[in-house]
């Protein structure tokens, strides 16, 4: 059976404030559509992405802001953290994971640990390592975002 991930629901509080946030991000608008005065959906796509974003009115239940760590992967970091910062999105520096590739959790500011083994460093991963590179972001409402650098990927993908 092959199952495609596709749509991801993101509960905000203000959906028009939302949607102007990723049409500033860049993000491809779909689909803007109000069924009822209790229905909307804004359908999203980020660039070169199979998988959407959608979020409005009659949606979900979950608390605005509740969503936390989506990967958007890019394959230049750098790169990424300028064009953003050129759309007016407030993103975090550079960072990379000292105890291993894979960084998890979303925070903002500087050194946080998250876990055993895993503290987050400023700047570039020293190697350069694929899987190694991240920044992170919120929308509005507070659901977090991590960019994640590939160049490279592991084998089987």
């Amino acid at each position: 059976m092959e199952l495609k991930l596709e749509l991801l629901v993101l509960p905000v509080s203000d959906v028009d404030r939302a949607k102007a946030f990723y049409e500033q991000l860049g993000f491809r608008l779909d689909i803007d559509h109000t069924a009822t005065d209790d229905f909307r959906a804004v359908h999203f796509t980020p660039n070169g992405s199979e998988c959407s974003i959608i979020f409005g009115e009659g949606l979900t239940t979950a608390a605005p802001g509740s969503a936390q760590g989506l990967y958007l992967i890019v394959s230049d970091i750098a790169e990424a953290h300028a064009e953003l910062t050129a759309r007016g999105i407030e993103v975090s520096d550079v960072f990379h994971d000292a105890g291993g590739l894979l960084h998890h959790g979303h925070h903002d500011g500087g050194v946080s640990h998250d876990g055993e083994g895993q503290q987050r460093l400023p700047g570039l991963h020293p190697e350069r390592a694929s899987y190694g590179c991240y920044l992170t972001f919120s929308d509005p409402d507070g659901n977090g975002w991590v960019l994640q650098e590939v160049s490279q990927r592991f084998p089987g993908r």
